[in-house]
């Protein structure tokens, strides 16, 4: 039986071609270069997915190590830092290089095509998994991923409708939950929530965890002191300022993040409430800037880098034909007591008989 020939290799030219450009753009292209249109960027990408194109390795060079990308929104946060520095440790212990990537912008970040593209880009530079940090609409993106077959895990997922995504993250429910109760053991009754967007399941969940909390001790929840936002400074000093000048204030605020936290102590300070003497305040992640406020914040400490360190080892386990162990890991959370809570000053007209400590 005569052998079967083998497959002609994809060339640089066969894309070009398809594509309808010429090779240099092609090279432009796979090397994220900036001075080619991003339809055209778009068009050679999909035309590389579709063809199945790989680079070759030149002769007498070592081929290229795998490499994972980590894709995120935004940089500037002490949470996502720590994030970021976990995936960076576990990356380098692995031996394997890693990629930070932006996402496509929001506006086009929801096409099919050009969430294909973006993939295609991140497979031509050598990425065997991605790992997304609290990416918000990642749905296109891990479609795309999908059907190319890379593995993603997101940690802290944003938006996401998809139920087969794998994720990371921490115990928010319960870190929410003893947040509450600790000031719930202090005395406080009049208990605000300022916490992330509702599209977050971290905020969701540490949301929860305050809600069980109240309702475990007996105290009724008052709608009027719950907001959801961006995790921000400005949101908690917005929200912090409405809710400082109700006619019956808050005792004390949790927070959904260290940021937040900071916001509120700003607006405590503004409206000369002293901090924990008229407010307690309580934030969440436990970064630097929690030992760094005046006074010092009491949060809960998430393990940052032991998430982002999950996250690359779940998904290299992945990129090597092993299914994961759990679809959505959880680190323990712990709360960190510091300065900034206290029991209230004043007596609480919404104080339960049988409220819990």
């Amino acid at each position: 039986m005569p052998a079967r020939p083998t497959p002609r290799r994809v060339t640089l030219d066969d894309v070009a071609r398809s594509a309808g450009v010429s090779k240099a753009t092609v090279s432009k292209a796979l090397n994220a270069r900036d001075d080619i249109a991003p339809d055209t960027r778009a068009r050679v990408l999909a035309t590389v997915e579709q063809l199945g194109y790989r680079p070759t390795t030149d002769r007498g060079h070592p081929p290229r190590r795998p490499a994972l990308v980590a894709v995120l929104d935004v940089l500037e946060s002490p949470y996502m830092t720590h994030v970021l520095g976990g995936v960076l440790a576990a990356a380098t212990a692995a031996g394997t290089d890693l990629l930070l990537r932006l996402p496509p912008d929001r506006g086009t970040r929801t096409r099919r095509t050009a969430a294909a593209a973006w993939v295609a880009q991140q497979r031509a530079a050598g990425a065997v998994g991605i790992v997304g940090l609290t990416l918000a609409e990642p749905d296109a993106l891990l479609r795309a991923a999908q059907d190319a077959g890379v593995p993603v895990v997101m940690v802290d997922p944003v938006d996401t409708r998809e139920g087969a995504v794998v994720s990371v993250g921490a115990t928010n429910w319960a870190g929410g939950r003893s947040a509450t109760e600790h000031l719930l053991g202090l005395g406080h009754r009049r208990i605000a929530w300022i916490g992330g967007p509702a599209g977050s399941a971290a905020a969701r969940e540490r949301l929860h965890g305050y809600r069980a909390a109240l309702d475990s001790a007996g105290v009724a929840l008052d709608p009027a002191l719950v907001r959801s936002d961006e995790f921000a400074v400005e949101t908690g000093l917005r929200h912090a300022r409405e809710l400082l000048l109700l006619p019956d204030p808050p005792t004390a605020v949790l927070a959904g993040d260290d940021e937040i936290a900071v916001g509120v102590l700003a607006a405590a300070q503004e409206l000369a409430v002293p901090v924990p003497g008229g407010l307690s305040v309580v934030g969440y992640d436990d970064t630097p800037q929690a030992g760094w406020t005046s006074p010092r914040l009491t949060s809960v400490r998430q393990p940052l880098d032991g998430m982002g360190r999950m996250a690359v080892e779940t998904v290299l386990a992945m990129a090597a034909g092993h299914a994961p162990a759990s679809w959505y890991v959880q680190l323990a959370t712990t709360l960190v007591v510091r300065e900034s809570t206290a029991p209230p000053a004043r007596a609480d007209r919404t104080r339960a008989p049988h409220a819990g400590t």
